[in-house]
């Protein structure tokens, strides 16, 4: 098969690539990118009218596939929150060709024969692809270190204990120390829930008008001291989920100045939504960690724009009505945020916070690095994986559209600007709108 995507703008970070540019795509690989590609064929070096399909892409923004590395499938065993193949269409309508997955499945992903359920499921979808974070812990109980070395055979890029922090420091410090011998990261879900059990949204004046348990910012900052310590102390890469607080940001910020081997990520609630979201008791607002005040909101966004943040990822975490439409303290926390990802990202760029190549380095080839995905690049020779954006789409979020099964989005009712208009994965259009 063959697709030339002819005179978008090309933004390609991995290559310090921005100019409008044709792409053609050849057996599912990048042949060639640059100018008037139509009347050439780069792969055998002769000249002949190009012979397959023409996408005009000129008034369009073209990038690498987007890269999520923090979604829930909850697949198996909560299928009625989503399914890999919902999820991964939801992905594909983001705009994101490359996602990974967190093990807080039934059973949960400790084990040879989950990994390879999730991805034999998403091979017989083919949409999006999709790549396991497998537990840190046995069943994510926190006691024993699952079997990385099988895990790691099996396709598990990373592994997590997210929703549930590893509290126990001997268990952390032996788990990056075992999951590095098998050129894997571990993320951590920073929370040292003697501070935050029991809490309901985030420790401060919203808190005290609604008259919510609040949990306070330390619970963040105190375990992400402790894996910078614990990165420090053993010379090896530990990736930090969902940073929220302005102390974190600090903390990640001179730990990296000393040349400590942090990388991190925030999610697009955490840089456009304060814990007021949660005055009128909404619980699609509700998420873990909490939606935090304007001042750590201010500092993920600096954070974002200085480097010391390396990704947005969605974490993405559909739910189904049941546990939405109860009470705010009995509402399960997350957001379905695949498909509203990129447009609340490119807030950043109309507010003259990030710039547009910024952003997309923030979606595509950092996230790719941290995990060291195959993804994220559209160098010659890599797999074809593009996104084609339309910045100046106006739209209006309504979750009753969504392809995931998750509903439960804050932003509901929000008009954006900015869309992914077609996802191709592996040379093959797999969405457009």
């Amino acid at each position: 098969m063959k697709l030339l995507l002819q005179g978008g703008r090309v933004i390609d970070p991995s290559q310090n690539i921005d100019d409008s540019l044709d792409i053609m795509i050849v057996d599912g690989k990048i042949a060639a990118v640059g100018k008037d590609l139509a009347g050439r064929s780069l792969t055998d070096g002769t000249s002949a009218l190009f012979d397959g399909q023409v996408i005009e892409a000129r008034s369009k923004i073209v990038v690498p596939g987007l890269v999520d590395i923090h979604v829930h499938l909850r697949d198996p065993g909560f299928e009625y929150k989503e399914t890999i193949a919902s999820g991964s269409a939801a992905a594909l309508a983001g705009g994101f060709t490359s996602i990974a997955c967190m093990p807080n499945t039934k059973p949960i992903n400790d084990n040879r024969a989950v990994t390879e359920y999730i991805l034999s499921r998403a091979a017989e979808c083919r949409l999006a692809r999709v790549y396991p974070i497998a537990a840190v812990s046995r069943g994510s109980e926190g006691a024993a270190m699952a079997e990385y070395g099988d895990l790691a055979n099996a396709g598990a890029v990373a592994f997590s204990d997210d929703g549930k922090a590893v509290t126990d420091s001997s268990l952390m410090l032996s788990a990056v120390e075992y999951a590095a011998s098998f050129g894997r990261p571990v993320i951590s879900h920073c929370e040292d829930t003697s501070l935050s059990a029991g809490t309901t949204i985030n420790e401060g004046f919203t808190a005290a008008q609604t008259g919510l348990s609040g949990a306070p910012s330390i619970a963040e900052d105190i375990m992400v001291a402790r894996d910078i310590l614990i990165a420090e102390y053993t010379g090896k890469h530990i990736h930090i989920a969902h940073v929220s607080t302005a102390g974190a940001v600090r903390l990640i910020r001179e730990a990296k100045s000393r040349g400590i081997k942090i990388t991190a990520e925030t999610a697009p609630h955490y840089f456009t939504l304060t814990d007021e979201a949660l005055l009128d008791f909404d619980t699609d607002a509700r998420v873990n960690p909490p939606l935090r005040s304007p001042i750590d909101v201010e500092a993920v966004q600096l954070g974002l724009r200085d480097g010391t943040i390396d990704a947005i990822a969605s974490d993405h975490a559909p739910h189904g009505i049941i546990d939405k439409e109860v009470e705010l303290e009995a509402a399960a926390s997350g957001i379905s945020g695949l498909e509203t990802s990129l447009a609340i990202s490119l807030r950043l760029v109309t507010e003259g916070i990030l710039s547009l190549n910024q952003l997309i380095a923030l979606m595509t080839w950092r996230p790719a690095q941290i995990l060291n995905l195959p993804a994220g690049t559209i160098k010659t020779g890599a797999a074809a994986d593009v996104t084609l954006i339309d910045i100046n789409r106006l739209w209006q979020v309504d979750p009753a559209t969504f392809y995931s099964r998750g509903k439960n989005t804050p932003f509901k009712g929000w008009n954006l600007t900015g869309k992914a208009v077609m996802t191709i994965v592996d040379g093959e259009i797999r969405w457009k709108e």
